[in-house]
């Protein structure tokens, strides 16, 4: 079985220095494409919700005109049943005959009159969801125009510094693997309490390079020799002195 390696408290130190280096660099590409990423991801999502909208209200407009081409049909036949009833009482016999197609005129003329009425209704209806279908398709062309434009920006960076992003995430993954498990485990939950994700700092001018409190004398020392972790007792980040952060270098 092979042996693990026990890196020293300076080694782990080092380790720590170099991965917050390196996740620095890529916290600066985050910070190039800004909230881009996220106002493409909306707009995309907006998009979709929008472009349902015009479905649905396409699809309203066709039932619409649906049933007025059915009421219009409706109209056509109650008018040939009147024609046909109208002839049929020349030639009654009678006055029950009579009053029989009489009724069913009646009854074909108000059919007509009630289609009519759901035509206009339904006219009115259609007018407004047409107006409305020109409000979504204004709205979506005004967002894919600034979705293009968006797209656009955010490309140009990924283009920039796609790259020098892959080379900094390659690197942090083996940076990670050599850096001390626990340690790991502490760096990253103070990385994510603090926006600027900064969870290693040096001492500077006597002072947390993240908080910017007092370091007294005697801990400083303690820092300067590396034989354990320091953690600063106002912030809680892990302290390093100055010189070991300045000879750790990233490329």
């Amino acid at each position: 079985m092979a042996a693990v390696k026990d890196y020293s408290v300076e080694e782990k130190l080092s380790a720590l220095v170099r991965l917050q280096k390196i996740d620095s660099k890529l916290d600066e590409i985050k910070v190039l494409k800004g909230e881009l990423p996220m106002e493409v991801s909306d707009l995309e999502d907006e998009l979709q919700g929008l472009n349902a909208r015009r479905t649905r209200v396409e699809e309203e407009i066709n039932g619409i005109s649906e049933f007025i081409e059915q009421k219009k049909l409706a109209i056509k036949e109650s008018e040939a049943l009147v024609k046909k009833y109208e002839k049929q009482s020349e030639a009654v016999k009678n006055s029950r005959e009579f009053e029989a197609i009489n009724k069913e005129i009646e009854m074909q003329t108000l059919e007509g009159k009630l289609a009519d009425k759901h035509i206009r209704d339904a006219n009115e209806e259609l007018a407004d969801k047409a107006k409305a279908l020109e409000v979504v398709k204004k709205q979506i062309a005004s967002r894919e125009a600034t979705l293009a434009h968006k797209k656009g920006e955010l490309d140009k960076i990924i283009a920039e510094t796609e790259k020098e992003e892959k080379h900094f995430l390659d690197i942090a993954d083996g940076a990670r693997k050599s850096t001390d498990e626990r340690l790991l485990y502490s760096y990253d939950r103070i990385r994510r309490s603090y926006r600027n994700g900064l969870a290693v700092v040096p001492v500077v001018r006597d002072a947390c390079g993240g908080c910017f409190n007092a370091i007294p004398p005697q801990r400083q020392s303690e820092i300067r020799q590396r034989k354990k972790v320091m953690i600063c007792e106002n912030c809680g980040r892990i302290l390093v002195d100055d010189e070991l952060n300045n000879t750790t270098e990233v490329k």
